[in-house]
C-alpha cells in the first residue's frame, strides 16, 4: 500500500491517512471472509485478499455469478444456460433462468416470519416496527388488489409516495405479479411526476394526499390531481392515507379521477388475500423490475429499466459483501422514494436485514436528527449523502458522545465525493471503531460500482477499492487505461443490474448512444476518477463539468473541499465557461452561514485558500453570494446547467424548474451571462454538453 505520505503527494493533502484498520475478528466474522471460505470449499478458488478476489469476479465473470446465486441460494430456477453470453453493449445474463425479486426478499418471512423486516420511522410520534411474516400478509392483501384491479406481467404500477411502508409493500406486490414498479417522492412537481410517469403509461397510481416535512404540511391534492389528469390510460388511484384523508375536500382530484374513468380506493380498506402469503409469478431473469429516472434537468428524464435478475444478484453481492449486512443488521439510508438508494435500501430484504424507512427532514428538528433517529431505532448501519455530513461537521456535532451509537458498525456516504475533512469528522466524532464506507455508483446501474470493503482499510478521502464484479477502469483521452492519473472512469466488462433498456426504446439506439457513444463496447459513465496502485480511487465529480484551467484539468470536488472548509461558507457551486478551444471565466457562488457577509477580507482568504492549496489557474475570476446553489430532487449540484446558463441559454431551456429541489435560485445565475460568446457558438457548444444523468 502507498505510504500517506506518496498518497498526498499525488492526490493531494488530507489524502490517504489510515483512519481504520479492520482487525483479526472483524475481518474473520465478516460475510465475504465467510464467502471466500465456501468460495475455496466448494469451487476450488482461493483467494488470499480482497485484491485477487477482485481480480477472479471480473476476469472470470460467469463463475463469479454463479457462486453468488448458489452462495446466497437464489429462489428461482438457475436454467442449463452459461452465466453471460455476448460483449457490451448487448450481453445476454442467464437466458433460460426465471426468478421474482419479491420471492427473495420475503423469504425470510418463510423461515423467521417473527424477524422484524421494517422500522418505520417519522419526524413525529415513535417509530413503529413491522415483522417479516405481516409484510408477506399485506403484500399478499395489496397483491389481491392489484389482481382485481386487473395487473398483469409487464403492467406498470407507480407510486407518488413518501419513505413510508406502504411504498416498500406497493413494490413488492407489484413484483410479485412480474408488473413494474416506479416512484417518485410528493415533493415533486406535477410536471416532473408527468414527465416520469406519462412515458410508462402506469395501469395504477398509489398517492398520498400530502406529506410532512421540516414540521410542516403539505397539502398534494392538486399536484395530485393534475398528475392523475396527465396519466392517459390509468385504471385506479390507491390512497394511501384514505380517500377521507383530507380528500373530502379537495374536488379537483376526484374530479380528476372521475373524468380519467379511473376507480378511486383506500389503500386500508383494500380486501384481504385469502390464504398466507403472497403468489410469486417467476418471470425470466432480464424481465423488468422497475424503472428508474435520470434527473430530467434538461429535457424528458430517460425511463432506465433494471431487471429482476439482476438486481437480485448485485444487490446480494453488494450488500453482504460490500456493506457486510446480514439477518442481524438494521440498515437505513437517508433517502427518498424518487433516488435509486430507496431502491436499494428496499434491497436490505434480500439479506434479512431490518430495513429503517424514514419519512421527513435530516435536519429537522435539528441537525443531530438522523443520529437521534439511529440512536433510537438501533441502527448498524447508517447511510446518508457526503452533504450530511459534512453539515454535521460545520455544526459541530458529536453524535457519538452525544448519543447511544453502541451498535452502530458502519456509515455509508454517496451522492457526491467525501473529502477527507469529512473522513476525519466521522473517525473523531462519531466513532473510532467502525467502517465508513464512501461509495459512487449511480442510476443507471442502481448500485455503486466503487466502494467499501470490510477487508480494506479506510483511508481520508479515498474510496477503498473497486467492488466485486465491476471491471472500473480510468481512460486518458486516447481512451487508454491509467493508473495514479485524472481520467474518465468506464467499465469495461458486463455488470448484471447495467439496465435492460430505456423504456419505448425497443431498438436500443438511445441506450447505446447514452452510454457507448464514447468507447464502443466500453460504459462511459461521465465521472472523473483515480484508480491509485493498490485498488482504491478518489472521484473528482462530471466529467461534463470540469474545470480546465490552462490546460490543467481538475475535478469540481476538489474545488468545493478547499471552499467550503471555511467556517463562513455553507455550500458553494463553481462553473467554468470555457469551451470551444476557448477560455471562459470561473466563477464561483457562495452561500454564507448566518451573520456572515462576503466583503474583502473573507474573499481574499477565499482567494488565498484556493490559490494555495490547488494553483493561481484556479483562483476565480468572480465570486457572488448566492441564497442557494440549485440542486435536482436527489440532492446533486446543477453545475453544467448553470453554465449554459452564463453562456447565454434561457433558463427555461436550461433545466427543468419540475427537476429541482430548489428552482427559485436558478433564475439568479441569468444576470451575469458571458459576453465572449455568440448565440451561434453557445448553440454548436452545447451540442456535446448533454450529461449522462
Amino acid at each position: 500500500m502507498p505510504r500517506d505520505e506518496d498518497v498526498a503527494a499525488l492526490l493531494g493533502a488530507g489524502y490517504g491517512t489510515v483512519l481504520w484498520t479492520p482487525g483479526p475478528e472483524v475481518i474473520e466474522e465478516a460475510q465475504i471472509t465467510r464467502y471466500q471460505r465456501w468460495l475455496a470449499g466448494q469451487r476450488g478458488v482461493a483467494t488470499g485478499s480482497y485484491a485477487e478476489l477482485w481480480d477472479f469476479s471480473v476476469t472470470e465473470p460467469a463463475a463469479f455469478w454463479d457462486s453468488i446465486w448458489d452462495y446466497f441460494g437464489v429462489l428461482g430456477q438457475r436454467g442449463t444456460g452459461p452465466a453471460l453470453t455476448g460483449p457490451l453493449p448487448d450481453t445476454e445474463w442467464y437466458h433460460g433462468a426465471t426468478l421474482n425479486y419479491a420471492r427473495n426478499a420475503l423469504r425470510m418471512a418463510e423461515t423467521d416470519p417473527g424477524r422484524v423486516a421494517i422500522i418505520a420511522a417519522a419526524e413525529d410520534g415513535e417509530p413503529r416496527s413491522i415483522t417479516y411474516g405481516e409484510l408477506a400478509v399485506e403484500v399478499a392483501r395489496v397483491q389481491a388488489a392489484l389482481r382485481e384491479l386487473g395487473v398483469t406481467r409487464g403492467d406498470r404500477v407507480a407510486g407518488y409516495l413518501p419513505t413510508v411502508p406502504e411504498s416498500v409493500i406497493a413494490l413488492l406486490a407489484t413484483a410479485s405479479l412480474g408488473a413494474i414498479w416506479s416512484s417518485c417522492s410528493p415533493d415533486f412537481g406535477a410536471h416532473s411526476v408527468i414527465d416520469r410517469f406519462a412515458q410508462i403509461t402506469p395501469k395504477v397510481l398509489v398517492a398520498v394526499a400530502g406529506y410532512r416535512y421540516n414540521g410542516r404540511a403539505f397539502g398534494r391534492e392538486n399536484a395530485l390531481a393534475e398528475i392523475v389528469a396527465g396519466l392517459p390510460g390509468l385504471g385506479a388511484v390507491i390512497m394511501v392515507g384514505g380517500p377521507s384523508g383530507g380528500l373530502a375536500d379537495a374536488p379537483p382530484l376526484t374530479e380528476a379521477v372521475q373524468a380519467a374513468g379511473a376507480s378511486l380506493l383506500d389503500w386500508d380498506q383494500l380486501p384481504g388475500a385469502p390464504g398466507g402469503g403472497p403468489e410469486f409469478d417467476e418471470v425470466p431473469f432480464s424481465h423488468p423490475l422497475w424503472v428508474l429516472y435520470s434527473s430530467g434537468t434538461t429535457g424528458l428524464p430517460k425511463a432506465i429499466m433494471h431487471g429482476h435478475g439482476g438486481v437480485v444478484l448485485e444487490h446480494l453481492k453488494a450488500l453482504s459483501l460490500q456493506q457486510d449486512l446480514g439477518p442481524d443488521s438494521v440498515f437505513f439510508w437517508y433517502t427518498t422514494t424518487g433516488w435509486m438508494m430507496w431502491n436499494y435500501l428496499a434491497g436490505g430484504l434480500l439479506v434479512g436485514a431490518t430495513v429503517v424507512l424514514y419519512d421527513g427532514s435530516a435536519t429537522y428538528p435539528g441537525t443531530d436528527a438522523l443520529w437521534r433517529l439511529a440512536a433510537r431505532t438501533g441502527v448498524t448501519y447508517f447511510g446518508t449523502g457526503a452533504p450530511y455530513l459534512l453539515a454535521c461537521a460545520k455544526a459541530g456535532l458529536s453524535p457519538g458522545r452525544e448519543l447511544d451509537l453502541a451498535g452502530l458498525r458502519g456509515i455509508g456516504s454517496t451522492g457526491s465525493p467525501l473529502p477527507p475533512e469529512g473522513f476525519e469528522w466521522v473517525y473523531r466524532e462519531v466513532g473510532a471503531d467502525l467502517q465508513l464506507g464512501s461509495f459512487s455508483g449511480g442510476t443507471d446501474l442502481c448500485t455503486g460500482f466503487v466502494g467499501p470493503s470490510p477487508l480494506l482499510p479506510v483511508r481520508a478521502g479515498i474510496i477503498a477499492g473497486r467492488c466485486l464484479g465491476a471491471r472500473v477502469e480510468a481512460f486518458d483521452e486516447s481512451g487508454q487505461p491509467v493508473t495514479g492519473q485524472v481520467g474518465e472512469l468506464v467499465i469495461t466488462a458486463p455488470m448484471p443490474s447495467m439496465p435492460v433498456g430505456f423504456w419505448d426504446d425497443p431498438g436500443r439506439e438511445r441506450y447505446h448512444a447514452s452510454y457507448f457513444g464514447a468507447y464502443p463496447g466500453v460504459w462511459r459513465h461521465g465521472d472523473w476518477i483515480t484508480l491509485l496502485p493498490d485498488g482504491g480511487c478518489v472521484i473528482y465529480g462530471r466529467s461534463d463539468a470540469t474545470l480546465n484551467r490552462g490546460g490543467v484539468r481538475m475535478g469540481t470536488s476538489e474545488f468545493y473541499r478547499v471552499v467550503e472548509r471555511l467556517p463562513e461558507i455553507t455550500d458553494s457551486l463553481v462553473v467554468d465557461t470555457g469551451q470551444l478551444g476557448r477560455s471562459g471565466r470561473l466563477v464561483l457562488y457562495v452561500v454564507l452561514a448566518e451573520g456572515c457577509v462576503l466583503d474583502d477580507e473573507l474573499t481574499g482568504r477565499i482567494r488565498g485558500a484556493l490559490r494555495g492549496e490547488l494553483s493561481p489557474r484556479h483562483v476565480p475570476d468572480e465570486i457572488h453570494q448566492v441564497p442557494g446553489v440549485p440542486r435536482t430532487l436527489s440532492g446533486k449540484k446543477l453545475e453544467v446547467p448553470v453554465r449554459k446558463i452564463l453562456l447565454g441559454t434561457p433558463v427555461a431551456q436550461a433545466a427543468d424548474p419540475d427537476a429541482l429541489a430548489n428552482p427559485e435560485v436558478l433564475a439568479l445565475f441569468a444576470s451575469q451571462p458571458d459576453p465572449a460568446y455568440s448565440r451561434d457558438e453557445v448553440q454548436r457548444g452545447q451540442e456535446g454538453d448533454q450529461g449522462i444523468g
